[in-house]
């Protein structure tokens, strides 16, 4: 009998032990980054912003394929999507909404742990008004016999514009304000059970996302999307820092979301390298050094990123 109790209190420990092992094993695969999405912005009908030589979808597109190229050596197992290879519309689409839904649809089936978007940044040029006298104009008023001349001073001003200063580097996430669009994502995906985890670093299962309180819980999904995006794109603007770039931060767009970024059921970022309108940036941005630099940026970036997320280092509560 002793004998017995013995085996099974063995037997148990060792069940334990295999089973704590497996769930380490288990959440360890779940916490890998095995498909990055790569979205250059805009592209063919949508150039996007346009400098004095070149176009933001030029110059997205070709940052986009040296990232991709240097993450694919440094790590080869990684499976990368992109949603454009060259200068069209993402899915040859016929305007730029089917453009953007492709995009994230791509990324929702191409069951991506991550999304990482390039464009470049504009800003408008300055407008100015000085004051340069007045004159005298005449006009009529009245009609009919009623109907006579009238002089009046008018002031007259001069206008002209400046290129707007802005420069700099920005990365955005996606807007606390948009959760909903963000838990539909979410909610897409755990509905179709094809796009794979819902969250790579947490065993959640989740039941029914139209009840109240289970749409709650996808919420926390949300929100840790929004804790590895805000990592991630810290990650990366520290390194543009790193480089001597002039760094604007992380954002986020609360009056109007990024769809790219609302609509993946993952963590993404909207990476601004430049202002294309900023000669000095413009330059820069398409130069064969800059595009390294910016490559070599981003590189660092995800390669920390991986790392803190795969040793879970990363907070998965909100």
């Amino acid at each position: 009998m002793l004998k017995r109790v013995t085996f099974f209190f063995f037997f148990i420990c060792v069940s334990i032990l295999l089973l704590s092992f497996s769930g380490k094993n288990s959440e360890a695969q779940r916490a890998q980054i095995k498909t990055l999405i790569i979205d250059p912005g805009h592209g063919g009908i949508d150039p996007g912003a346009r400098g004095d030589f070149s176009t933001e979808a030029e110059v997205s597109l070709a940052v986009a394929l040296k990232f991709g190229k240097v993450l694919q050596e440094e790590f080869p197992d990684l499976k990368i999507v992109y949603t454009r290879t060259t200068d069209v519309m993402a899915g040859n689409k016929r305007s730029k909404d089917e453009g953007l839904k492709y995009r994230a649809n791509l990324a929702n089936e191409s069951n991506g742990d991550l999304f990482i978007a390039i464009h470049c940044n504009s800003a408008p040029d300055i407008r100015h008004r000085s004051y340069i006298g007045s004159k005298t104009l005449s006009f009529y008023t009245g009609k009919g016999k009623k109907r006579k001349k009238v002089t009046r001073r008018v002031p007259q001003y001069r206008y002209w514009t400046t290129p707007n200063p802005a420069h700099g580097t920005e990365t955005y996430i996606w807007a606390v304000s948009k959760n909903d669009a963000k838990v539909s994502a979410v909610n897409k995906i755990n509905e179709t059970e094809e796009y794979g985890e819902i969250d790579s670093t947490l065993n959640i299962e989740l039941p029914d996302p139209s009840d109240p309180a289970e749409k709650a819980r996808m919420l926390i999904y949300a929100q840790n999307y929004f804790k590895k995006s805000l990592s991630l794109a810290d990650l990366v603007e520290k390194e543009f820092i790193a480089s001597g770039r002039f760094s604007r931060g992380v954002k986020q767009r609360n009056h109007a979301g990024i769809w790219v970024l609302q609509a993946t059921g993952m963590p993404s970022i909207l990476v601004e390298i430049g202002f294309i309108s900023h000669e000095e940036d413009e330059q820069y941005i398409n130069s064969e050094q800059g595009q390294q630099e910016i490559v070599d940026d981003l590189v660092s970036a995800f390669r920390a990123y991986k790392q803190k997320t795969e040793s879970r280092t990363i907070t998965t509560t909100p």
